[in-house]
């Protein structure tokens, strides 16, 4: 297939990067070429290090990344087949990429949006009625490249057809897909964020450290990574972001912890070479 991926950034890169190894030719798309020759650097990188643990072959690299064309251009997208828009988690930001591809791309193209907490049939309301049946949400989990589960969520108008032709694309990619109705957070991450939630209270409360709750997920429960691991991983403004999303949705219960929200403002949110939970600041 024709592929196209809308962000360059840390999920939009991953997903390229999936369609490429399965044999695609795939357009990836930022606003300009430094973010594009920075998303294709760490392509290179994260392929060259998975190398050595097994991840993915040498042979595999130059192939892979050759089928991969960066590109600033939206225009360029008119014959592809399906585009996944992966750019900030915001409606005001994904709006004018969605209104851009429906307008640019063929009828028959399939559009997906990459969000973890915006419904996606508010989302399919900035295109054309005429395009919402082949509008549909494809939420990856990070790090794509490793990461098996993707929740596909159909809006309200979305083609059943179109439902059924995605988790084959996805089972294709050698991702396993599930079908979630379309709910503000989903599935996966209303149940992660009620637990985030929670791990930050412990933390509040005195009963115990960040560091002893991630050991205690970890031995305990049987997780690869522990709540804070994560947040310093993923950000905690992105968790702060998802969770009042989320409050907006659901009420009380997904209100952001007040040391969360302190943190992020303090400049302790995590994030690459970033102080968080379990990355001291520097010095």
């Amino acid at each position: 297939m024709k592929i196209g991926v809308v962000g360059a950034g840390l999920m939009g890169a991953e997903i390229a990067l999936v369609f490429a190894l399965a044999g695609h030719d795939v357009l990836l798309n930022d606003r300009d070429q430094a973010s594009l020759d920075r998303a294709m650097a760490r392509l290179r990188s994260l392929m060259t290090k998975g190398v050595d643990r097994g991840f993915f072959e040498a042979s595999e690299i130059d192939p892979t990344l050759a089928r991969i064309y960066p590109t600033t251009e939206l225009q360029d997208f008119a014959d592809r087949e399906l585009v996944t828009e992966a750019v900030f988690e915001a409606v005001d930001v994904k709006r004018p990429v969605l209104q851009a591809l429906a307008k640019i791309t063929a009828p028959s193209c399939i559009i997906a949006t990459n969000t973890s907490t915006i419904p996606i049939s508010t989302l399919a309301a900035e295109v054309p009625e005429e395009r919402r049946g082949r509008f549909i949400g494809t939420h990856y989990f990070s790090p794509v490249s490793r990461m098996k589960l993707v929740e596909v969520i159909p809006g309200f108008d979305t083609d059943a057809a179109v439902v059924t032709q995605v988790i084959g694309i996805m089972t294709d990619i050698g991702k396993t897909a599930i079908r979630v109705k379309d709910v503000a957070g989903f599935a996966v991450n209303r149940m992660l964020h009620m637990f985030i939630i929670e791990a930050v209270k412990l933390v509040e409360e005195g009963v115990a450290t960040p560091e002893d709750l991630d050991t205690a997920c970890r031995l305990g429960l049987g997780h690869p990574i522990g709540p804070f691991a994560l947040m310093d991983a993923v950000t905690s403004s992105l968790c702060v972001q998802a969770q009042e999303i989320m409050q907006e949705a659901y009420g009380e219960r997904f209100r952001p912890p007040p040391l969360l929200k302190q943190r992020v403002k303090a400049g302790y949110g995590g994030g690459k070479g970033k102080s968080g939970w379990l990355v001291p600041a520097k010095k």
